[in-house]
């Protein structure tokens, strides 16, 4: 699988901890306002194409920098534009990453977030029994604007890749294992783009979950997760700091509070320097694959592409 290259920074120290090899991607669909690379965008500006095998063995020969007195202390970066916009080859370079030790990071906020640890605890010391049940709400309510990116389908849009990452990304925390049976009902925008859907997900372990997403309706974001002898209920999920906890028998309920939200992106900082520094349980690459997985199978069975899928 041959990647499109913009340009390679051998000796980064802006983009992640230490260090660091930075293989930007070309092309990207959203736009941002503020970006800082915005010569990546197009698609068809590419200086070169590589296989993922020959881009990993370039950025494995400058190994020696990613160390500092024998400890670990930097890696690989790929940047862009947008990796995920090329995921084929991102997961085959990160294979080969992986097998050579080299450390890989992810920034999904809720992997990182305190009271997601927090709750993880008290669910693995069984205290609330089986998870069973998951359901997740999250809507927005955004004018019909067509040329906006929330519903430009050559910006990426769509409800799925805008918010139900998050909601997918929650699940997955709290799944036993990725979730192998999927059905789901969609109301495309006019542009071709999914404004709204509702997903069942359910995995070899039985449980189960149901999602609803919207770009046009206002809903809570809201995450409940039902377990045999309690549930817990978390509002404003994707930077979630506190979750309510409620006995079944007893009706009792708690306040868990762990974290800020304001402070989400200096916890993925500081996993990402746990992870330097040999802690391979602070990066949860596997959950990321499956969530990208997940997002693709659903609209694969919509029919929806986007422009750079169908070159």
């Amino acid at each position: 699988m041959d990647g499109k290259i913009h340009s390679i920074e051998t000796f980064g120290l802006v983009d992640g901890p230490g260090v660091r090899y930075v293989l930007f991607l070309q092309g990207c669909n959203m736009r941002c306002k503020y970006c800082h690379n915005p010569e990546t965008w197009s698609f068809d500006d590419a200086k070169f194409t590589v296989s993922a095998k020959d881009a990993f063995n370039k950025a494995y020969k400058y190994k020696n920098y990613w160390r500092k007195n024998g400890k670990p202390n930097g890696g690989i970066t790929v940047s862009g534009g947008e990796p995920l916009l090329q995921i084929d080859f991102v997961t085959e370079f990160f294979k080969l990453a992986k097998e050579k030790g080299v450390i890989i990071g992810e920034a999904m906020t809720i992997y990182h977030m305190p009271i997601y640890k927090e709750l993880k605890k008290i669910l693995d010391s069984g205290r609330l029994g089986r998870v069973n049940l998951i359901t997740m709400n999250f809507g927005s309510f955004k004018e019909y604007n067509m040329k906006n990116r929330f519903f430009n389908r050559n910006l990426a849009g769509g409800a799925m890749l805008d918010i139900g990452v998050y909601a997918l990304s929650f699940i997955r925390w709290f799944f036993d294992s990725k979730p192998d049976q999927l059905l789901s009902q969609v109301k495309p925008a006019p542009t071709g783009v999914d404004e709204q859907a509702g997903l069942l997900l359910t995995n070899q372990e039985g449980q189960m979950a149901s999602v609803m997403l919207s770009l046009h309706s206002k809903q809570p974001k809201r995450g409940m997760v039902s377990c045999e002898n309690g549930f817990i209920e978390i509002m404003e999920y994707p930077r979630a700091w506190e979750a309510k906890i409620t006995d079944a028998s007893t009706g009792e309920s708690e306040i868990i509070k762990a974290g800020d939200n304001a402070d989400a992106l200096a916890y993925e900082l500081a996993d990402m320097e746990r992870a330097i520094n040999g802690d391979a349980s602070a990066m949860h690459l596997d959950y990321t694959k499956d969530v990208m997985d997940l997002m693709t199978s659903f609209r694969r069975t919509w029919g929806y592409t986007y422009p750079e899928e169908e070159k």
